[in-house]
C-alpha cells in the first residue's frame, strides 16, 4: 500500500535518486551529488513542500514525489502554489501514484489558505498531460507563457 509523508533528511538519498531519475526525464545529464546537495537545501532552507510516495515493509520502495513552491498572486492578493516537480519512478506507474501525490499538493493549498496550483508541463508530456485534466487542472489557453534564461 502506498504512503504519502512528508520527508525529512532521513529520506535524502532516497529523494534524491527520484529527483535525479526526473531531472533525466526532462533530458539533463544525470548528476546525482547535485540532486542530493539541491534537495538537502530545500529540506534545511523549508523553501519547497516535498511530498514522498512510499510502499512501506521491512525494505521501503520509494515511488514517487511532487514538490511545490510557494508563489504569491497580486490579482488575487492571495498564496499559490508552483507544482515544479512531479515524478513516479516507471517501475510504479499505473498504480495512481501520480494522483495521490497532486491531491496532497491540493491538500496543501487548502490548508494553506492558497488560491491554487500552478504547474506547466512540455506537450510533449502525455502521460502529464492526461493526468493533469483528469485531477482537476484546467489547461490555460488564454496566457501567453514566456521565459528569459540568464544561461544556467
Amino acid at each position: 500500500m502506498t504512503k504519502i509523508i512528508r520527508p525529512t533528511v532521513n529520506h535524502l538519498e532516497s529523494v534524491a535518486k527520484l529527483f535525479d531519475a526526473y531531472r533525466v526525464f526532462y533530458r539533463k545529464d544525470s548528476d546525482l551529488a547535485g540532486a542530493e546537495k539541491f534537495i538537502s537545501d530545500r529540506l534545511s532552507n523549508a523553501d519547497s513542500v516535498i511530498f514522498l510516495a512510499m510502499e512501506e515493509g521491512a525494505a521501503p520502495k520509494y515511488q514517487g514525489f511532487v514538490q511545490l513552491y510557494p508563489l504569491f498572486s497580486s490579482t488575487r492578493m492571495a498564496k499559490l502554489w508552483l507544482l515544479n516537480d512531479l515524478f513516479v519512478d516507471p517501475e510504479f506507474r499505473g498504480r495512481s501514484i501520480g494522483k495521490a501525490l497532486i491531491e496532497s499538493a491540493k491538500e496543501l493549498a487548502l490548508q494553506t489558505d492558497a488560491a491554487g496550483l500552478l504547474l506547466e508541463t512540455e506537450k510533449s508530456n502525455i502521460i502529464g498531460n492526461n493526468l493533469y485534466p483528469a485531477t482537476g487542472f484546467d489547461l490555460v489557453d488564454e496566457s501567453n507563457f514566456y521565459f528569459w534564461a540568464s544561461n544556467k
